[in-house]
């Protein structure tokens, strides 16, 4: 007989993705506040006048600790002075500066978190974020650049071009995946270089270079009229896109908890073969799922493309499609989670030179969000140091159910 002490171990990987994406809160705070002890603990120990202190640590070990504690203070500084509040401006339209540019920053990532997520929700796994951004720079730049229209009719239509574009990769794949069961992980890994080396091609063509420019791989200025606005005038960054983005999480808090197509999302990701037996086409969801997931992240793909006044290179996602799969994960796939993330990392990247003013490396950024990363998907990990509980049996894939071993069977 079937030995079913193995097959309780036997996880589907749409099971695995589920739990990770729908991980507790507590969960991931400890995760954050592991991660954080981590980051501090790289800031100290790279400090040099922390290493210069560790060579006499035994003989005065106040002035150890002085040095760490001055680390540590100095690059929190850094970090409220770069992402909140300039203490140091000469005015307070400096002053907030930073704010908006962590808000400027942190729009971007919201939307790609939210295009993760939903792809988390419905069983899949949506890597191909940055394919589908540079489709939807690409797209929008085009119409940006190439189409002449009045103010707000072409602002209009270069974000439908982007829609677009992000819309079709995401639907190569969601087709693919439904049509042929191909994973839709190395799918979307594969179309991401079919779109970098598209779009770096075009950028070299009059599509979307200008031909007296050299043979560089940017794009054409946009028109002024198909450039995101301003909201807080000239003195600040930050443009119509940002509020774009947060309307996104209401969007997406609405598609998922409200509507009946986000209802055939959750059903698909936690169990296809009970979707399909109440009728539900699950193939024709997996289609829909990347498509709308590409449409949050083509999202992102404007506020890269047109919400500036010049020009782009193939560079333009800036690894914001990988970066959305923090943000989905630390967000626990949930419209207000996914936003507090996203600005969290905003922070991170605004607060950037700042920290590196402060002689912290912004490299310990990046280090902290991998760290993150880690802790949040390696549940195992985190319940073993906080000595957290067993969660309950890993349930039948189906049933939802704990197996109950058979009396008397044999293995």
């Amino acid at each position: 007989m079937v030995d079913l002490e193995d097959e309780r171990r036997r996880v589907d990987w749409r099971e695995v993705m589920h739990r990770i994406a729908a991980g507790g809160p507590l969960r991931t705070i400890l995760a954050m506040a592991l991660a954080l002890v981590i980051g501090i603990l790289f800031i100290v120990f790279a400090n040099a006048d922390v290493q210069r202190t560790l060579g006499y640590f035994f003989a005065q070990p106040g002035d150890f600790f002085a040095a760490a504690g001055k680390a540590i203070a100095d690059a929190g500084t850094a970090l409220f002075n770069g992402s909140i509040y300039n203490t140091k401006a000469k005015d307070p339209v400096a002053g907030f500066r930073p704010l908006t540019e962590t808000l400027r920053f942190s729009g971007p990532l919201i939307a790609a978190g939210l295009g993760v997520a939903l792809t988390f929700r419905a069983g899949l796994f949506n890597i191909g974020g940055q394919g589908q951004m540079l489709m939807a720079a690409a797209w929008s730049s085009f119409a940006a650049s190439q189409i002449h229209l009045p103010y707000g009719i072409h602002l209009i239509v270069a974000m439908l071009f982007g829609f677009a574009g992000a819309a079709l990769w995401g639907w190569i794949a969601g087709f693919l995946k439904a049509k042929t069961g191909a994973h839709e992980v190395i799918v979307t890994i594969m179309l991401n270089y079919i779109a970098l080396s598209i779009v770096t091609y075009l950028m070299r063509t009059p599509i979307l270079h200008d031909m007296s420019k050299g043979n560089n791989p940017q794009t054409l200025p946009p028109d002024a009229t198909a450039v995101f606005p301003k909201i807080l005038g000239d003195d600040y960054q930050l443009r119509l896109s940002f509020i774009l983005c947060i309307l996104a999480v209401v969007v997406y808090w609405w598609l998922m908890r409200r509507s009946a197509l986000g209802f055939r999302l959750r059903m698909v990701g936690l169990n296809p073969d009970a979707a399909r037996a109440a009728g539900i086409n699950v193939e024709r969801t997996w289609i829909i799922a990347m498509v709308v997931s590409a449409l949050f992240l083509g999202l992102a793909g404007l506020n890269q493309a047109i919400a500036r006044d010049g020009n782009f290179n193939q560079h333009v996602d800036e690894g914001i499609g990988f970066d959305g799969i923090t943000v989905a994960l630390l967000g626990n796939s949930s419209p207000i989670g996914v936003m507090f993330a996203g600005m969290l990392f905003g922070a991170f990247k605004a607060a950037s030179p700042a920290m590196q003013s402060a002689d912290v490396s912004p490299d310990i950024l990046g280090i902290l969000q991998a760290l993150i990363v880690l802790f949040i998907a390696t549940p195992p990990l985190i319940r073993a140091i906080f000595r957290l509980p067993e969660p309950r049996e890993i349930t039948d894939v189906g049933t939802r159910r704990k197996p109950q071993l058979e009396q008397g069977s044999a293995s």
